[in-house]
């Protein structure tokens, strides 16, 4: 872990959710703007927050404040669905979802059985995320072991609050990246112990989706999700209509995709199924009924051409839902370039996508998503201290834009339809500036 100093303070604009909703007609009545405020944290938690004018007195004696005058603070941003592994092939041309994995992401995922190979990777993708202002990522790794420790070894040198999982593949894929279902059982068992509830390391247990899972190997998905029910489960589901019509073939004596990991256990809380474009009736019934999530990527959704994700049916049907930038189909480990496409996803239905559910989408809602809403996504005391220091000026057109805002909301709009790394000033991680754009 790096070295943590005690009391750290900033001060500067703060916009945040103050709490989780059930609908998003209730989040404009949560959002809270000060437009001049101190945060105070004690050893990467947060000790105090509020106006400038009323927290002075909170400050110890002596103690510097970092001022942001011109920029604006939100919370750390949180990825909900990424594989590290696509980091270099971002952008790979010409095919939809089941080609796409056998033409580019195979042959790029077998590299990372050199473990040197993956720490170089798993070093180059923290530092994408952490100056794209994304400070939480729900992860998928490879087939190999050493892709995960390299991961997590690379997020602790940075006491990020990281969750990820060794690929479960024991079919339908190049043999360098297939495992067993007992193999897959016990090097997943090896690194739950070795990492998860580890500094602020959790895990995930990732079968890559249902057609390269035995039913031996999903059972045994199962049995470690009932021996440790603190961890996560994180695969797709329904991103494909080819691929749904696969499932389909492969299990028919399930009632859909989405009963095939209900059947094995795999629905809950702590489940995050990414996509979920072509969910049926029923399976949005038993998302809602298990309490389990789902990861939102407009980006990779639309370079596959795999289809518009229904957010609207998502708040209608009570299932939480988080932003995903799927690198590598998606096209950008930027949440503000991923909301620019959400917005668009939502267009493309005839719905609209607020500023402020935006915003809630990319931090309090993704910590929901990750039933870690009660450690991160605002600013409220007590929660661990992750944010991202906004420059709203980045680009000549930008500042001509912000020049004309009308408020806040105004503001964070244009941000996130014209935003990018550029707009990162600074992450800040547990407290702790861990990323600075260069002036």
């Amino acid at each position: 872990m790096s070295s943590i100093i005690a009391t750290t303070a900033i001060r500067g604009r703060f916009l945040d959710i103050k709490n989780t909703v059930a609908q998003a007609r209730e989040i404009h009545d949560q959002v809270r703007y000060i437009e001049d405020g101190l945060l105070i944290i004690k050893n990467g938690i947060i000790q105090w927050f509020g106006s400038w004018q009323e927290g002075q007195q909170q400050l110890p004696e002596g103690l510097h404040v970092t001022h942001y005058p011109e920029q604006l603070i939100i919370p750390g941003m949180i990825d909900t669905h990424i594989h590290f592994p696509q980091t270099e092939m971002v952008g790979a041309y010409g095919e939809q979802l089941l080609e796409w994995l056998n033409t580019y992401t195979f042959p790029t995922e077998i590299q990372f059985q050199d473990p040197a190979y993956s720490q170089k990777m798993a070093q180059f993708f923290i530092q994408e995320l952490l100056k794209n202002g994304t400070t939480t990522a729900l992860v998928f790794c490879t087939v190999h072991p050493a892709s995960v420790e390299a991961l997590f070894e690379a997020a602790t040198a940075q006491n990020m609050r990281l969750i990820a999982g060794k690929v479960l593949m024991d079919r339908h894929a190049p043999e360098a990246l297939t495992d067993t279902a007992e193999s897959a059982y016990s090097d997943s068992k090896a690194l739950i112990e070795k990492w998860h509830g580890k500094g602020r390391n959790l895990y995930a247990i990732t079968p890559r989706f249902a057609p390269t899972s035995t039913p031996e190997q999903l059972e045994k998905a199962g049995q470690l999700k009932a021996e440790y029910p603190d961890v996560y489960v994180h695969t797709h589901l329904s991103e494909n209509k080819n691929e749904i019509a696969w499932v389909k073939e492969l299990f028919p004596e399930r009632e859909g995709y989405l009963d095939v990991y209900h059947h094995y256990g795999l629905t809950g809380a702590k489940s995050v199924f990414a996509h979920c474009v072509h969910l049926e009736e029923g399976e949005w019934d038993c998302m809602h009924q298990t309490d389990s999530a789902i990861a939102f990527c407009p980006t990779s959704n639309l370079f596959l051409g795999s289809g518009l994700f229904p957010l609207k049916k998502a708040w209608d049907k009570g299932v939480k839902v988080g932003l995903g930038t799927d690198i590598g189909a998606g096209t950008s480990f930027n949440q503000l370039q991923t909301l620019n496409e959400a917005y668009k996803v939502q267009q493309l239905q005839g719905e609209k996508l607020s500023a402020f559910e935006s915003l809630y989408h990319a931090t309090l809602g993704g910590a929901k998503a990750l039933s870690l809403d009660d450690r991160l996504g605002n600013f409220n005391v007590g929660k661990e201290a992750d944010f991202v220091v906004l420059d709203l000026n980045a680009t000549a057109l930008q500042q001509l834009r912000q020049s004309r805002a009308k408020n806040i909301e105004d503001t964070f709009f244009a941000l996130t339809m014209l935003g990018d790394d550029r707009n990162i000033a600074a992450t800040y991680v547990y407290g702790q500036a861990v990323y600075v754009k260069a002036q």
